[in-house]
């Protein structure tokens, strides 16, 4: 599928309530590619503002190496009308609530209903993700019903931890390797007026990563 010296951009969001870990998240994610300051690394940081992204080059398991442009969206409610802007140029999505929150687990069937609202059914990939996985004793959502709820809606579940460096890698290639295995099978399909996936021309894309903030207000 890749086209000569082509390669692909994937654009993917974190979505769930406020201080379920995106950020921790996407930070640990983001201490595997080279270059990025050390100071992005800190795990606690503060609620984000608006929609920030970073970039982080990977190579897939079976084709292309790809651009994931990442996504790190405020999870208050005051910050819905710019987040909800960008689920209609997404094509993943790391649906996000914290294993010690209970109200965050309830709240994931709205976000998973706001991007398909947007979107329609054919686009976005999921990918539900439990997050803080190493605080064992205060766990208030059980595997088994979160697993649950991801077979009811039709997508993958992981349990992951930033503090403990569980599973973070592994959910976001799973959820790349998704998009691409998607793409191959013709259940996504590149649109010229759609930024979820493009495609790029220049073959000398840059590995480090970058970041934008939008302006605005495990140990298993």
């Amino acid at each position: 599928m890749e086209a000569g010296g082509c390669r692909y951009q994937f654009r993917i969001a974190l979505l769930g309530d406020a201080a379920v870990g995106k950020t921790s998240l996407l930070r640990c994610y983001m201490r595997g590619a080279p270059g990025i300051p050390e100071p992005e690394l800190e795990l606690e940081s503060a609620p984000t503002v608006g929609v920030e992204f970073y970039t982080r080059t990977v190579q897939l398991q079976a084709g292309p190496r790809v651009k994931l442009q990442l996504w790190d969206t405020a999870g208050q409610e005051r910050f819905r009308c710019i987040t909800r802007s960008f689920y209609r140029n997404v094509v993943g999505v790391l649906l996000v609530f914290d294993v010690t929150n209970r109200k965050s687990f309830e709240h994931i069937l709205d976000w998973h209903q706001e991007v398909m609202a947007t979107q329609g059914p054919d686009k976005a990939i999921f990918l539900l993700i439990g997050h803080k996985s190493d605080l064992q004793s205060a766990r208030c959502v059980s595997t088994q019903e979160a697993e649950e709820l991801a077979a009811s809606l039709g997508i993958g579940f992981m349990e992951t931890s930033a503090k403990s460096n569980c599973n973070v890698d592994l959910a976001f290639d799973t959820l790349a390797n998704t998009i691409q295995q998607a793409l191959w099978q013709g259940a996504i399909k590149l649109e010229e007026d759609w930024g979820g996936v493009r495609l790029i021309q220049n073959t000398q894309i840059s590995r480090l990563p970058s970041r934008m903030q939008h302006p605005g207000p495990c140990r298993c």
